[in-house]
């Protein structure tokens, strides 16, 4: 018996890959590989069952029958008609087959599916002595076969037709939104947790009420397949009827029947409106979700109500006038501004099509294809606008009710707590800058670090929520949230529009030193009596890595009198601990030049010359692959975990490439130079070889300043020597 899991394949609309692997993964699914164009995953037939029935944003889920090579068409049609095809089609039945992907010969998919379908019925008829008729609509069984390159994989296509086919829209306007699109746009907008904490939702611009009836579905927690009337594996000869019964089953009786969310739709077109009326009811959620005749000028919030706005505005599709759309998003953005304070908003708009219209400031873009369009999602933090602009990621004023309960209670007792044990040590130490909070408590999964400005003493919180694991329900992890960050002002004294909050997920690429806002507001901060500039909105990192407090302070006491290297350096504050400490002349190299124009700021506030201090924008791999030997008495490496930054040559995985940096920094050093690198890989360990070669010290404990004690593991440090 063979008991390998099945291999599948999920394509997914352009920009919605990642949501769709975080489906996947949330359906108990280990095995998941991201792609440009979807996922791919092995599990057993109910995972693909489940993720044709519950994922949202999925277009088609694919199971994988075949995997060969073909370099022409003679060797695709032998591979093809290999299979044995009577074990997934019924010859008495239909069949549809489509060819994607490139391959050396099979330049046009219509005579790529051609040979497919020839090979399938040859085979089925030499088998059986029948061969299917051909459906191109709504066949018994589609298959498909993709080429990348000479390499061939066929695939049964379980979802039959795409999967934003929900059953429910039969008449839209002129330019509708594919189901599974109005499903990424509120995922992508916060919807579950905002509708998990009771939160409304309003498109003020519906249609055919696409956006309502999900935002509907995902609030009652109904599959979005649940009402499906055909599917690709029902007549499928590898179908398990039981097994898929017993999945419905399960999913209607976690349909609820009743949400705590105002959930409204409008729209100035009436007839547009019916549709949406009877859209929602083939949906299931025509008792959640409530229809009106509106122009957007008119639309308000429900009383007391805050929420999710999200909508997509008139680009020249619907209405042919470009001038008109541009009218359309003035008139949206006005009345975001007067009527919707402390609501959220996305706004989903084309390049061109009025976004500059909205005069309201995105705190986050989204790159989106609406079909062949390109389109941006505009996500919107509605601050008060009687009062200063409250910065995307800043903390709102706390729920009093919310304050009181008690999580938030215990929450704010373990942060007092650690403020008065912390805080003793951090002024024993000289200390302004430390972590207060790292996830002491699991089920409250935050870092907090708290920054105080230099000169002023005003006190900043950084918050860092870890992305919660699948097996957290996303309610209790927003409940939980919404907790901490109500119980924070108090427990701490800190004004909320000083309390600045990110979420940490584990980045690809340079992607945690990416901007995600544009507001260019730093602060200055003292550690060491050096000032360093920070910032809180703009990036997932605030420009000083707090736990290398005593790396730097290291560095500072080794550099009088030495040449200075600084490799991935990122603002430099490590070159200045170094200059402070009297290296003579120090070189720090970045390939971003953001954070070089950040390192001269915080050489400029702390009056050094920039002549005895260069920086240099380069790949440092190739840099040091290119420089000569024998230059530095004092070498600081410390690169990213791991990188694939389109600006740099190739892909940096510091476990894999560490000895060849070492290597080329051993080889700069100077007699008597010292090599100090340092990672923040987890699971970092050092390759035998450069024990071997070279007088290596772990300074790991000693460098792990006291409010990283909890976490021993937040960095690995070592000196290297050349051997006597």
């Amino acid at each position: 018996m063979n008991d390998a899991p099945l291999r599948f394949m999920a394509t997914a609309p352009r920009g919605l890959a990642d949501l769709a692997a975080r489906e996947i993964r949330a359906l108990g699914i280990a095995e998941v590989s991201e792609r440009t164009a979807g996922v791919r995953f092995a599990a057993d037939l109910a995972a693909g069952y489940s993720a044709c029935l519950w994922s949202r944003v999925v277009s088609r889920v694919l199971l994988e029958v075949a995997d060969f090579q073909a370099s022409d068409t003679d060797a695709f049609y032998a591979g093809a008609r290999a299979l044995d095809w009577r074990a997934h089609i019924d010859p008495a039945r239909t069949l549809a087959c489509e060819f994607t992907g490139q391959h050396p010969t099979i330049t046009h998919s219509q005579f790529g599916a051609l040979k497919l379908k020839d090979a399938i019925c040859d085979q089925l008829r030499e088998a059986c002595g029948a061969r299917p008729s051909i459906d191109l609509v709504r066949p018994a069984v589609r298959v498909v076969a993709h080429a990348s390159g000479p390499r061939v994989l066929l695939y049964i296509d379980l979802a039959g037709e795409g999967l934003h086919r929900r059953g429910y829209r039969l008449q839209s306007g002129e330019a509708p939104l594919r189901e599974n699109l109005a499903a990424g746009l509120l995922l992508r907008a916060g919807w579950p947790d905002i509708a998990a904490s009771g939160g409304a939702f309003l498109d003020p611009m519906c249609g055919s009420g696409t956006l309502p009836i999900e935002a509907a579905m995902i609030a009652a927690d109904m599959a979005p397949g649940l009402r499906r009337d055909y599917w690709g594996f029902a007549l499928w000869q590898g179908h398990d009827a039981a097994l898929w019964e017993r999945l419905l089953q399960a999913a209607r009786e976690r349909v609820r029947v009743a949400v705590p969310n105002a959930i409204r739709g409008s729209d100035r077109d009436g007839a547009v409106l019916r549709n949406a009326g009877a859209n929602a009811a083939r949906a299931g959620v025509a008792a959640l979700v409530r229809f009106s005749a509106c122009d957007v000028g008119a639309v308000r919030p429900d009383a007391a109500a805050t929420g999710l706005i999200c909508t997509n505005p008139p680009y020249g599709a619907r209405l042919g006038d470009e001038a008109a759309a541009r009218a359309a998003h003035r008139e949206l953005g006005a009345v975001l501004r007067e009527h919707f304070v402390g609501w959220q908003a996305a706004v989903l708009t084309a390049a061109g099509a009025g976004a500059h219209e909205l005069g309201l400031r995105t705190f986050r873009t989204h790159e989106l294809w609406n079909g062949a369009l390109p389109c941006r999602l505009l996500r919107i933090d509605l601050a008060d606008p009687g009062a200063p602009a409250r910065a995307p990621g800043t903390a709102r004023a706390p729920d009093p009710e919310l304050a009181a309960s008690p999580g938030a209670q215990m929450f704010g007792n373990r942060i007092g707590k650690n403020l008065r044990l912390l805080g003793k040590a951090a002024r024993l130490q000289g200390v302004s800058n430390f972590r207060l909070y790292d996830a002491d408590m699991p089920e409250y999964a935050l870092a907090v670090d708290r920054y105080q400005e230099a000169g002023t003493g005003a006190v900043h919180l950084y918050v860092q929520e870890y992305a919660a694991p699948d097996s957290i329900e996303p309610a209790a992890a927003a409940r939980r949230r919404a907790e901490a960050l109500a119980a924070l002002p108090a427990a701490t004294g800190v004004d909320p529009a000083r309390i600045h909050v990110r979420v940490r997920r584990r980045q690809r690429g340079a992607s945690q030193y990416t901007r995600v806002a544009q507001q260019g507001e730093y602060t200055c901060v003292e550690e060491g009596g050096l000032k360093f500039q920070v910032n809180f909105s703009d990036y997932l990192d605030t420009g000083l890595f707090l736990d290398h407090r005593l790396t730097r302070q290291r560095l500072r006491e080794s550099a009088a009198g030495r040449r200075f290297l600084n490799l991935f350096c990122y603002t430099a504050s490590a070159t200045v601990y170094a200059a402070a400490g009297g290296a003579r002349h120090s070189l720090s190299v970045d390939l971003s030049a953001t954070y070089l124009d950040w390192a001269t700021e915080n050489f400029r506030v702390n009056a050094m010359l920039r002549d005895a201090h260069e920086l240099l924008r380069a790949d440092c791999r190739e840099w040091l692959a290119e420089a000569r030997a024998a230059s530095w008495d004092l070498i600081f490496l410390d690169p990213p975990t791991f990188s694939n930054s389109k600006r740099m040559t190739g892909v940096l995985d510091t476990q894999r490439d560490h000895l060849e940096l070492l290597g080329h920094c051993m080889r700069l050093l100077a007699p008597g130079g010292v090599l100090l690198f340092s990672t923040n890989a987890q699971r970092f360990k050092l390759d035998e070889a450069a024990l071997r070669q070279w007088a290596v010290e772990d300074i790991s404990a000693a460098t792990i300043p006291f409010d990283f004690k909890r976490n021993p593991r937040i960095h690995r440090a070592y000196e290297l020597r050349a051997r006597a």
